[in-house]
């Protein structure tokens, strides 16, 4: 046991036992959420949507409002002793009580950097290490992340290996170890590896549970590529059913289930398999063209309900997927720098593994289906555009010399590009981690503030003197970091007023206080940005899917020497999102500017 140089907690070096240890998110007051999303709303609203929107808190803190029963059940869910966050049933119907299509819409990814090794090679050493790391994590080995001397939650690597999304017709179910139906890690040996829309099983653990050497699964990997069994028709792949509505998924996958006897075991491998590899034919790309393959790429070459699948393009480049009801970013990032940096410490066994392809039978009637799954899909990936921009010689180093945060700075840039770029400053999002509680994910910030909107104004006013603009943006940047760490402590009013809505709607309600109809809350969660941060040194690029219809997703990784961004929005309003890139190269030109005066 080691004691934390910041808080003096006593910390176990085994990876869950920290965990029981850890504070509970604290569950806000009611009067305080409200003060709150009346300040957070506020500076997006007219002064006749401001006024409505008070008469609508004031309805739901009034005497009698079913605001303080539903603020009652949650603070006796939140007693009860099989409960460990408050927000435990949030995070279940939020995710998998979502309708609409995971892929693209929630999955993420990252880019790697490139090794110069070839497509097995690459997909075999990214094999073998996350093996390795599964073994680790079953005897927890895996040290607990510690924070500023505070050790963080580390539940999400329960979800990682041999864990599956599983489609359901009003609400979706997850397969995962340490469930009662599956205790205890994973015990799968095997993973799948997808190659021309065909799914093969391969072994990586023996009889014995001993990994395979990186050597022998490349030579699996090889044998794949050159097997010749591939499905005669890739556009009907039983993989483009996982790109889906959820509801019409669920339908599917249960006449998938009945259309043949040995189905339900070949769904089986697939949901049960600690991971997935997807081996691509996508030699020659970009690196934004990587970056959209790894978000949307080839959707019979997927499974996208997967934790987690490592997608090897044909020229040795590699990334990601994640599916993300159980999985954060930090959790991933974690993950991915522990499998590049470290060594292999596991005792690898000799022998080329077992290779067999996994068949689903699929009829005339299912395969319409997944033909129309592909066509749908990839109209709607089409439908979306994206970009990308790198600042090589600007990082957070530099920003911190400037005497400033960094993520306040870049924040304070994206909000400058997109008011000169739409004319207008639009509610933005910003995901803030809390993983020092007790099943801690994220909180959800908004980035909006009086200081914002003053701060871009200034900006382009004529009249504002240069000590005006910098006294301006640290003022706003200031702000930005109160409200983050506010964030971090569980102090914000978003999640807490949706998690009371969602205890009507589970009790059966119909109808809803005339809060959630409010222009603040309707306006405030209406994202014309939604950002998000993952830095690593083993990651070029992060990236997601948009979040409304005029929303730019902005993925960064920012770090000491360098900033990379991809950004996604839907094309009908890409020439903004390219008009937005445009006027952040200038932005933060500008600031840098401002500050280094």
């Amino acid at each position: 046991m080691t004691t934390g140089p910041t808080t003096g907690q006593t910390t176990s070096p085994r990876t869950f036992d920290n965990e029981d240890h850890l504070p509970r998110v604290p569950v806000p007051d009611l009067v305080d959420t409200c003060a709150r999303f009346l300040e957070w709303s506020a500076p997006l609203l007219t002064d006749e949507q401001r006024t409505e929107t008070e008469r609508t808190v004031e309805e739901f803190l009034a005497p009698g409002s079913i605001a303080h029963e539903l603020q009652a059940a949650l603070e006796a869910y939140d007693r009860r002793p099989d409960v460990a966050s408050w927000l435990d049933d949030f995070w279940y119907y939020r995710y998998l009580g979502r309708r609409d299509r995971i892929a693209l819409n929630a999955n993420f990814f990252f880019l790697f950097h490139d090794t110069g090794e070839d497509q097995a090679t690459r997909a075999a050493g990214l094999a073998a290490a996350a093996v390795d790391y599964k073994l680790r994590l079953d005897d927890e080995q895996i040290p607990p992340a510690v924070v500023r001397g505070t050790p963080q939650t580390m539940v999400q690597h329960k979800f990682l290996f041999g864990a599956d999304r599983v489609p359901g017709a009003e609400l979706d179910s997850v397969r995962t170890p340490y469930s009662a139906e599956h205790p205890g890690p994973a015990r799968a040996r095997h993973i799948v590896v997808f190659h021309r829309s065909t799914p093969f099983r391969l072994d990586v653990l023996d009889a014995d549970g001993r990994p395979y050497d990186r050597e022998d699964l490349a030579v699996a990997m090889q044998a794949i590529m050159k097997d010749g069994a591939f499905l005669d028709d890739p556009s009907a792949a039983p993989g483009h059913l996982t790109t889906m509505a959820r509801a019409e998924w669920a339908a599917t996958r249960a006449n998938l289930i009945g259309a043949a006897p040995g189905n339900a075991a070949a769904l089986e491998e697939i949901e049960s398999a600690l991971f997935c590899v997807s081996l691509d034919e996508d030699p020659g790309m970009s690196k934004l063209e990587a970056c959209n393959k790894l978000l949307h790429g080839n959707s019979g070459n997927r499974w996208f309900d997967k934790s987690f699948s490592f997608v090897v393009f044909d020229d040795g480049w590699a990334g990601i997927n994640i599916e993300h009801c159980w999985l954060d970013g930090t959790t991933i990032l974690s993950f991915l720098d522990t499998i590049h940096d470290g060594p292999l410490t596991g005792q690898a066994v000799r022998g080329v593994p077992a290779v067999a392809p996994i068949e689903l039978t699929m009829d005339d009637a299912l395969r319409r289906t997944a033909r129309e799954a592909a066509e749908s899909f990839e109209a709607y990936a089409t439908a979306t555009a994206s970009a990308s921009i790198s600042f090589d010689d600007f990082g957070s180093s530099k920003i911190k010399k400037l005497g400033m945060s960094p993520d306040a700075f870049v924040q304070m840039a994206y909000q400058l590009a997109h008011r000169r770029a739409k004319g207008l400053t639009g509610a933005t999002y910003e995901s803030i981690a809390t993983r020092q509680y007790r099943h801690g994910r994220t909180e959800a910030m908004r980035v909006v503030t009086q200081e914002v909107l003053t701060f871009v104004s200034t900006m382009d006013d004529p009249a504002a003197s240069a000590d005006d603009r910098r006294a301006a943006l640290r003022a706003a940047a200031a702000k930005h970091v109160a409200r983050a760490k506010e964030c971090q402590a569980g102090a914000a009013p978003e999640q807490h007023l949706w998690e009371l809505q969602l205890i009507a709607k589970r009790g059966g309600a119909t109808s809803f206080p005339a809060l959630y109809e409010s222009p603040g809350w309707l306006i405030m969660r209406d994202d014309y940005l939604s950002t998000s941060s993952a830095p690593s040194v083993n990651v070029q690029f992060f990236g997601f899917g948009s979040t409304s219809p005029q929303c730019i997703g902005v993925a960064y990784v920012l770090l000491p020497d360098h900033l990379n961004i991809y950004l996604s929005t839907p094309r009908i309003v890409g020439a903004e999102m390219h008009k937005f890139l445009d006027e952040l190269s200038t932005a933060v030109r500008q600031l840098r500017q401002l500050l280094a005066d």
